[in-house]
């Protein structure tokens, strides 16, 4: 049988000598720390020469050895200098409580992780859409792979199921543009331009601008979550192993009911701000429908129609790629969802407003005012 653990103390003219023996190990050990704590003298050298095994615990003991006398620690094995070296960089003092950050430092630290992630994702979005180019021509070269029916049910979604809060947005919209105005034009007597203020900012901008920021959070959350559900649960690994695209197979019908669509329902919530004016206009201010649309086609030029007809496939294009990009990003956890689907419609969101604002000087810049 294996002898237990050991050890004898020597004095030498270099002082007090431990010299162990047997296997020091948890199942062999004893009451050999109690007798530790009787020795005669503070240990100056340790030797392991004797010792035929060691696991933590035995590091452990020869380890609080060597801290509280400053002993030295000879013939030990390989096994055990490494045990005895993992232990030493594992006795350390635990912090309950972190230490307090400098503000300056703190807010430095977010920004430049903001910066980060920002740089990150915008080279992924660009990185995404050469994914979903080189998807498209490989579709254009093979029609077979086109879902027809995939691009059909998110049609639907996209568009004929938001038709409702859509025109009930638009419609409320309409409503507190003319009355606003209304008011502020009042203390100048012009009550009657309350028309211009309506047809030109919902045609040019609020239509299309506030359906997108709805689509972005309708649709455009629903991609993220649909998608990141599918990573999760390894489905488009699976379709990647059997040889289908998921770009192809998943994205592209979201991108092109996206497309298809916003300009429709921008065009649809123009019409509805448009009637929600024309009936406090009609209520308020007395002006006869009649001559209400005889004055929006005064005071809508064409070029406004077409600035926001342009401007809505792109934004579609922007929420279904975002959405889908961010959906795509999912791993880990279900939390990740969550995660994924606010990132996807906050970046939306946010680009949509950036490129809008690109579109104002644009057009601007080449006569369309």
């Amino acid at each position: 049988m294996t002898e237990m653990a050991d050890f004898t103390e020597e004095l030498t003219d270099g002082g007090w000598v431990i010299r162990f023996s047997g296997r020091l190990t948890l199942a062999r050990i004893g009451n050999l720390h109690k007798r530790l704590d009787a020795l005669d003298g503070p240990p100056v050298v340790i030797d392991m020469a004797g010792v035929e095994r060691v696991d933590t615990v035995g590091a452990w003991i020869v380890h609080r050895l060597e801290q509280d006398h400053g002993a030295t620690v000879i013939n030990a094995s390989e096994d055990a200098k490494r045990l005895i070296t993992l232990v030493t960089r594992s006795d350390r003092q635990v912090q309950m409580r972190p230490e307090p950050i400098n503000p300056v430092l703190r807010v430095l630290n977010e920004i430049g992780e903001a910066v980060t992630e920002a740089g990150a994702t915008l080279v992924g979005l660009l990185s995404f859409f050469g994914s979903i180019l080189v998807a498209i021509g490989s579709t254009i070269r093979h029609p077979s792979r086109f879902r027809v029916q995939a691009v059909i049910q998110r049609l639907d979604l996209v568009g004929i199921r938001a038709l409702g809060i859509v025109g009930l947005m638009s419609f409320l919209i309409g409503i507190v543009i003319a009355q606003q105005g209304a008011v502020q034009l009042a203390q100048f007597g012009a009550e009657s331009l309350t028309v211009n203020l309506i047809g030109r900012i919902t045609t040019r901008e609020l239509g299309v601008l506030m359906t997108a920021i709805m689509v972005a959070g309708r649709s455009g959350s629903a991609f993220a979550a649909q998608l990141g559900t599918m990573k999760l649960t390894e489905e488009i690994d699976a379709m990647r192993t059997i040889g289908v695209s998921p770009i192809e197979a998943l994205v592209l019908p979201r991108l092109l009911a996206s497309v298809f669509m916003m300009p429709l329902l921008g065009f649809f919530a123009t019409l509805i701000s448009i009637i929600g004016g024309g009936l406090f206009c009609w209520l308020s201010l007395e002006m006869p429908p009649v001559i209400y649309v005889r004055r929006l086609q005064e005071v809508i030029p064409i070029t406004d129609v077409w600035v926001g007809l342009v401007k809505a496939p792109v934004f579609g294009l922007i929420i279904a790629m975002t959405g889908c990009y961010q959906g795509m990003q999912v791993k880990g956890n279900a939390e990740e969802v969550g995660l994924k689907t606010t990132a996807a419609v906050v970046q939306a969101i946010f680009l949509v407003i950036v490129l809008d604002a690109f579109f104002a000087v644009f057009f601007t810049k080449i006569g369309w005012t």
